[in-house]
């Protein structure tokens, strides 16, 4: 090579180091010191997929946190939302996916392609603090559209990504609130609201028609969605499922009396999660079955705590992705389906969060056909009893909240590349 284009060749390889050297990257860290607001990290994680930008999400380090191209506006963005970032060299992100990379490390680097759609079932007039995945969706400000029963059973589920099941009773038993709130005006209106809307679908009873909503998600699940519970629309939902064709529903609730025998009628293989539970037969107690563990826990609310399962990241990225945290330590928190029976889980779903003492799972995950699903207990991660009219929990109150990240791990998950994903 001729020495003059040689100095040339020098020189053009010297200017592009020189200039990648100062490239940049914007780090969104997740662990306790350094995030200010997690919660809304979450949301400029999502607001940047929303603009066709990929994220790595770096599992394990630093508390899971993200990893993002250096534009101008994602940092404005992060400034407004009160977000804690670092600007890093590309030379500097080079090496952090080196160290992640590396065999001895439980680590990985997920990318994250496209903002899942997001819907909600809820019933209209719900306000947002009726349930903590919609406080925190608004919260961290990532877009979601409401579903009820009429969207669901006209197969309206198939526009969605990810679906979050709002507390709701699936078995037509109004939430078994009977005992308590039968002559209060806000139940005595919701049950005339019910049955309003199951016979303009058609059905002459509310749990005819919220066993058709039940069987509805099912098949979006096991044809690839991803849906998310918390609370009573766990237990009650594989309690729908499991007693279709069975009436368990007393007078009060559907006008009629309950099948004779109904609890050996159950069929266990068509639920999600739960197996060889005993049904409530009691109206007047505020319970659905076996599964939840609310009235068998003898926790001072001082020790309730569960903690996170440690999943490999390179092998097991479903997982990891779902128990996220700056903490492996979660506070505990109350619910009508408030913890789940250990032994009444099923052999093939994975427990993600528990509380060995009392013998509870907290937070459970499992697959589907083509699609997943993930049961939380409790209610609101940040009130710990919370109860009907309490006043809303006010997130900016607990910006960094574990509980919370829980729910926004899942939000995430339907974004990560298939091919990523290993189980």
């Amino acid at each position: 090579m001729p020495l003059k284009t040689m100095r040339k060749f020098l020189l053009i390889l010297f200017i592009l180091s020189y200039s990648s050297s100062f490239a940049s990257q914007i780090l969104i860290p997740m662990d306790s010191e350094s995030q200010k607001n997690h919660l809304k990290a979450y949301g400029i994680t999502f607001w940047t997929l929303e603009r066709q930008q990929k994220v790595q999400w770096l599992l394990n380090y630093r508390g899971g946190s993200f990893l993002i191209a250096d534009f101008e506006e994602i940092k404005k963005e992060c400034q407004i939302r009160g977000v804690s970032y670092e600007v890093i060299s590309d030379a500097e992100a080079a090496s952090i996916l080196q160290e992640i990379s590396s065999p001895s490390k439980n680590m990985e680097a997920v990318v994250l392609e496209k903002a899942p759609k997001i819907a909600v079932y809820t019933p209209n007039g719900k306000q947002p603090w009726d349930d903590a995945v919609t406080m925190v969706l608004t919260y961290a400000e990532i877009p979601y559209e409401t579903v009820y029963d009429e969207e669901v059973i006209n197969d309206g589920l198939l526009l969605y990504d990810w679906l979050h099941l709002h507390h709701e009773d699936f078995t037509g038993q109004y939430g078994k609130f009977y005992r308590t709130y039968k002559s209060a005006p806000w139940y005595i209106e919701e049950k005339k609201t019910a049955e309003n809307l199951a016979s303009k679908l058609g059905y002459n009873k509310v749990a005819t028609e919220k066993l058709n909503v039940a069987l509805k998600i099912k098949d979006y699940v096991i044809g690839g969605g991803f849906m998310f519970a918390m609370c009573s629309a766990t237990d009650s939902f594989d309690i729908a499922l499991s007693a279709e064709g069975v009436d368990i529903c007393e007078p009060m609730f559907d006008g009629d009396g309950s099948d004779a025998n109904y609890q050996n009628k159950i069929d266990f293989n068509k639920t999600f999660a739960f197996t060889n539970y005993n049904l409530e037969r009691s109206p007047n107690v505020y319970e659905f079955s076996s599964i939840d563990m609310t009235a068998k826990r003898r926790i001072p609310k001082t020790t309730d705590y569960f903690s996170l399962m440690d999943f490999s990241a390179k092998w097991d990225p479903i997982p990891t992705m779902l128990v996220q945290n700056h903490t492996a330590l979660v506070k505990g928190f109350m619910g009508q389906t408030t913890a789940f029976n250990r032994e009444q889980i099923k052999s093939n779903v994975l427990v993600m969060g528990e509380n060995k003492t009392n013998g509870e799972a907290r937070y459970i995950h499992g697959i589907k056909g083509k699609g997943f699903f993930t049961f939380y207990g409790g209610h609101d991660p940040e009130d710990y009893t919370h109860r009907v009219g309490d006043p809303k929990t006010e997130l900016d109150l607990h910006p960094t909240s574990p509980g919370y990240r829980l729910i926004l791990n899942n939000v995430l998950f339907p974004a990560a590349r298939k091919k990523k994903q290993k189980t």
